[in-house]
């Protein structure tokens, strides 16, 4: 799987109801479990302060990280997206195909 760095920022439209909110914002947890089981969602962030979300997301490729993955989101509908397709750095740390 390809990883991506997706940046979200979620609003919620003006005169939607708290029960509406607060259920969408428990099935968002469910779902977001249920994809870093799966593989798909890597690590999330929220930077100190802010109302958005930095998270490593793995798909095949972006069409499927965009239908399969992030559009089951059920907070997608309300969110605002920048995904950036990620390749591994030769200095990273962690990389494990490394040659000395």
């Amino acid at each position: 799987m390809r990883e991506f760095l997706v940046e979200i920022t979620t609003t919620v439209p003006e005169g939607t109801s708290q029960d509406e909110i607060d259920r969408r914002r428990a099935a968002e947890a469910v779902r977001s479990r249920e994809l870093a089981a799966t593989g798909n969602l890597a690590r999330l962030w929220r930077p100190v302060g802010e109302l958005r979300s930095i998270g490593i997301w793995r798909a095949a490729d972006e069409d499927e990280l965009h239908e399969k993955v992030l559009g089951t989101l059920p907070l997608r509908p309300w969110m605002t997206l920048t995904v950036t397709a990620l390749q591994s750095h030769p200095n990273d740390p962690a990389r494990t195909d490394a040659t000395p």
